[in-house]
């Protein structure tokens, strides 16, 4: 590879620091996805801060391939995060949010249960309510029986089972990716 494909100054040219924080960046990249030994990686470190030409960063650097960084996707992929510690903030937030959707899940799975099983208010509990606003001066009637409460019950449910495919979807997207 020559140095004008990395973006190096051509041939015998100078190189700056920031052209030797580069080739470490990319050693290191290099060194992190494990292409090179940790021996390797010191030595051609080394190497990189004590480089004076172009030809001296590629040389380092000849054997690796280039580094595409976060915003160019391989050839035919999606693109990728370009540093490890890139990934692991993206897999530390995709279990966040797994685990956030699975307290969701559980509390509006627990609500629509309650909701199922709730009769509501008795007769003797509802004439009590007409009496305590009757001692108010309110004149209300009698409520009525309110029956089975479907929106109560399947909203949540549906909420829930939202939450637990949600679960899924990262889960696969993440064993995708491992």
């Amino acid at each position: 590879m020559d140095s004008a494909a990395r973006d190096y100054p051509p041939g015998d040219l100078r190189v700056s620091d920031a052209d030797r924080d580069r080739a470490l960046s990319e050693l290191s990249e290099a060194f992190q996805v494990g292409r090179i030994t940790a021996d390797e990686f010191h030595q051609r470190s080394e190497q990189a801060l004590a480089a004076r030409t172009g030809n001296d960063l590629t040389a380092l650097l000849a054997d690796l391939p280039r580094d595409r960084g976060p915003s160019t996707p391989p050839e035919g992929g999606p693109a990728t995060p370009s540093t490890a510690m890139d990934r692991a903030l993206s897999v530390l937030g995709a279990r966040r949010v797994m685990v956030a959707s699975a307290l969701g899940a559980t509390i509006f799975a627990a609500v629509a249960a309650t909701n199922a099983l709730s009769s509501g208010p008795t007769l003797a509990q509802r004439k009590f309510m007409q009496e305590v606003a009757a001692r108010q001066g309110l004149s209300i009637p009698l409520p009525p029986s309110p029956g089975f409460d479907w929106v109560g019950t399947v909203t949540p449910a549906a909420v829930a089972v939202l939450f637990v495919v949600l679960i899924i979807f990262l889960h696969t997207t993440r064993a995708d990716r491992a």
